[in-house]
């Protein structure tokens, strides 16, 4: 029986929750990261202790009662992770413990190379909401609870299904859910076919029913779960929403209709999102009533579309969009709401081979703004390749304003900026562009007040 569970990595989003779990089971829960976050100042005021220096002296000596958990975003030459490796501990890829832990529990997953995030988290807040509660492992920190971990004494486990390194792999839900396949991560999986070829597995995985994006191509041959569809404005789908005025819309059912919905954030693409959403809790049984009241009082995902300034003529939006179809969705749904102002991206692409399969991509969804502010690619767990910059996606963007910058140059060279009577501000990608949002956020706040 383990007594202590030790994590490499502990501050990732996904990481920090399985730690976060065995802490409120009353298990000695400790691990390393690579730098201090508020993610991992967290954890620390919660209980658990994190270090920072890839030390074996922290790994706990007991071989026999420690679990030693890891995520593939980890070098495999770290030596915290060689040595306990080489000592004889057990030790396992974070999605195989997630998997052991939803283990006969009735598992609700989303999965999708978009939209997956906001979609778990709506689907953890649509069961605790309405009263039938849930334990969440999600991909962010839900705002409703300042937490990517939620945790209930039923059966019912909601979980961000990954597809990064085929995580999720490991879970067999009872529903789930399938926003998109979008060829991704193709240092994975080398290319797009192989990437639809996992989902097709995830999809074979299902037990009961899986819900997928209208237009998907999962069939009865991949899967012997019922298939369901859903969409944003696609009547022939099993659920869909019918949009209204001012972000409304009727979402039609198998069972009826739920007249007059509103998700508590804005954005086409957040109905759509909130749609999957209920078609899970509508299929678990969850009451209509009650779904159209939690969806209205959801208050979104840190990260994710999230509006960090609402003010008369100014609007700035913090997103993790990282791959060229998340940027489209989340400037095409930023232009619906806001049609007549002027519009500022600034995008921090997040990898190397990311950057590098999808380049032509970026440029093009980013176009779509009147003004780029491009920054350098962050580069996770990946070192440089050789003339994969910026510069190769910012060469063929056609916005009418462009720039290539440092991210430690952003705020000076915004800082003497006039603005102008509507300004939009979004903010985009998956790496350390989220250091710069609070000190953004105040800097137009300030130069609005003016």
């Amino acid at each position: 029986m383990y007594k202590h569970i030790y994590f490499i990595g502990i501050g990732g989003i996904g990481m920090s929750a399985i730690a976060r779990y065995y802490n409120v089971k009353g298990f000695k829960v400790s691990g390393y990261d690579k730098t201090p976050s508020p993610l991992t100042h967290a954890l620390e005021a919660e209980g658990i202790e994190v270090h920072y220096t890839d030390d074996v002296s922290y790994v706990p000596a007991d071989v026999e009662s420690t679990l030693v958990v890891y995520t593939p975003a980890i070098p495999k030459d770290m030596g915290e992770l060689v040595y306990v490796q080489e000592k004889g501990y057990r030790v396992i890829k974070r999605s195989r413990m997630l998997g052991e832990i939803a283990q006969g529990q009735r598992c609700m997953a989303v999965a999708g190379t978009h939209g997956k995030t906001t979609t778990s988290t709506l689907v953890s807040h649509l069961f605790t909401d309405s009263g039938e509660g849930c334990s969440a492992f999600l991909g962010g920190i839900s705002k409703n609870y300042d937490s990517n971990l939620l945790t209930h004494a039923n059966d019912v486990i909601v979980a961000e299904a990954d597809e990064f390194d085929r995580s999720f792999l490991q879970l067999f839900p009872e529903i789930a859910v399938i926003t998109s396949m979008d060829a991704d991560h193709l240092d994975i999986y080398g290319d797009e076919a192989h990437i639809r070829e996992a989902f097709k597995a995830f999809a074979s995985q299902v037990s009961g029913t899986v819900i997928v994006r209208h237009g998907l191509d999962i069939t009865c041959e991949d899967t012997k779960a019922r298939i369901m569809t859903y969409g944003y404005n696609e009547a022939d789908a099993d659920f869909y929403a019918e949009p209204l005025e001012g972000g409304h819309f009727n979402l039609h059912h198998p069972g009826g209709v739920i007249e007059d919905c509103v998700v508590g954030i804005p954005g086409w693409v957040n109905i759509e999102n909130g749609t999957a959403a209920a078609a899970i809790a509508l299929t678990y049984g969850i009451a209509p009533e009650k779904i159209k009241a939690a969806l209205a009082s959801f208050s979104g995902v840190k990260r994710r579309f999230d509006m960090q300034v609402s003010m008369d003529g100014l609007v700035y939006i913090d997103d993790y969009a990282h791959h060229p179809n998340e940027i489209s969705a989340a400037l095409s749904s930023i232009k619906n709401r806001y049609p007549d102002y002027r519009y500022t991206a600034i995008f921090q692409p997040h990898l190397y081979t990311r950057t590098r399969d999808f380049a032509p991509e970026f440029a093009e969804a980013l176009s779509m703004v009147d003004r780029l502010i491009l920054l350098d690619i962050y580069p996770a767990r990946e070192l440089p390749i050789p003339g994969v910059t910026s510069q190769i996606i910012f060469d063929d963007v056609t916005a009418p304003e462009k720039v290539l910058i440092r991210k430690d140059e952003l705020l000076d060279y915004l800082k003497d900026e006039t603005l102008g009577e509507k300004e939009v501000f979004v903010t985009l990608g998956a790496g350390d562009i989220d250091r710069l949002v609070g000190p953004l956020a105040q800097m137009l706040t300030e130069k609005h007040d003016r």
